[in-house]
């Protein structure tokens, strides 16, 4: 199990250094499987999948934010405008969560991801530029994108780097500046979002071995411990390409796993 969590962990890395992302799309379903493959029990595996990856996202963020701040690429004025209403959105993520089953997390991380491998495949950023003006957003329309994303990542376990990165390419931030400022996000989210899913997880029955409530410290480990290696190669990729291509595989990829934890769901 520790090898194929450390596998992920590689590969999260990567991809959180590459699109500015936590890596939650790909640890979420390799947690899924291999908690499933080695028989733990269904009413805690989703939400311990969801808190254990925004655990592993602290770190991967974390790696990934100094490594494009190196290059000067981080906007901390926006993550600074962003905090608060990405802290709000958090909280009531983890409102929602605490009254959900495994199905219903598994239903809505399957729809998003859907969402955003179709945007991966197909950028909404063209037609969504005619609607918006060339800068930020700023009050009202600032806390509610921001107060969203940090709800919608919290349920699903991720950093929310790829409505970040589309938000503000849409708004005319260079793409790179854009998953720079992204990592910082990730961080934002993770933290409170991953002590939320230990907080509402203890005296849970059933854990799994090594659980602080519904983050299980020997996966966070295995993962974060790899991905520090390679979100800073993800990084350096992301300034070296263009990544359109790369964007459509992992597009592929995000709707495939969609579709493998929709039918989880049910099964």
């Amino acid at each position: 199990m520790v090898v194929v969590l450390m596998c992920a962990g590689l590969a999260a890395g990567f991809v959180a250094g590459l699109f500015g992302i936590g890596g939650g799309f790909v640890v979420v379903p390799a947690l899924l499987l291999v908690f499933h493959f080695f028989g733990f029990d269904e009413d805690v595996v989703t939400h311990t999948a969801i808190g254990t990856s925004l655990a592993t996202i602290i770190v991967t963020s974390l790696r990934s934010l100094q490594a494009h701040h190196k290059k000067k690429a981080v906007d901390f004025q926006i993550i600074r405008d962003w905090l608060p209403w990405l802290l709000v959105g958090v909280v009531f993520g983890l409102l929602l969560a605490r009254f959900m089953d495994g199905a219903s997390l598994k239903l809505i991380f399957s729809v998003g991801v859907f969402l955003m491998g179709i945007h991966f495949i197909y950028p909404v950023n063209a037609g969504m530029k005619k609607a918006f003006k060339p800068e930020m957003p700023k009050g009202v329309r600032l806390a509610s994108i921001a107060s969203f994303l940090g709800g919608f990542s919290a349920l699903l376990g991720i950093g929310g780097g790829t409505i970040a990165v589309l938000v503000m390419t849409t708004c005319g931030r260079k793409i790179h500046q854009a998953v720079a400022t992204a990592a910082g996000f990730g961080v934002i989210i993770a933290l409170p979002g991953a002590i939320g899913f230990a907080i509402i997880g203890m005296g849970q029955e059933d854990l799994l071995p090594g659980s602080i409530g519904y983050i299980n410290v020997i996966a966070a480990l295995a993962v974060t411990s790899m991905s520090v290696i390679t979100a800073p190669m993800g990084a350096k990729l992301a300034h070296a390409l263009d990544g359109n291509k790369l964007k459509k595989i992992f597009g592929i990829y995000l709707i495939l796993t969609s579709a493998l934890v929709f039918y989880k769901a049910f099964a």
